[in-house]
């Protein structure tokens, strides 16, 4: 699967991650207070989870899900968006 990150310093980022659900945070365990991103949203084809959306930590969900839309992470991936926050 697939996250794509909105905001922060990792802006339209992505990176592979193994497992079959996403992290709520990322990363998953910083043990250091270091701000971690947040799951806002993760894409769906059939049962499989082919990304998850990640918004920095000062970005609001609606900003989110709207950077998500204009960069068509569904059609791209060919899936269907579920909202998670």
């Amino acid at each position: 699967m697939h996250a794509l990150f909105v905001g922060g310093t990792i802006d339209n980022g992505e990176l592979d991650l193994d497992g079959k659900e996403p992290p709520q945070r990322y990363p998953p365990d910083t043990g250091g207070g270091q701000s971690r991103y947040r799951l806002h949203s993760i894409g769906r084809r059939e049962d499989e989870i082919v990304y998850a959306v990640y918004g920095g930590p000062d970005i609001a969900h609606d900003d989110v899900q709207r950077v998500s839309e204009e960069r068509e992470y569904a059609r791209r991936f060919e899936a269907s968006e579920t909202i998670v926050s």
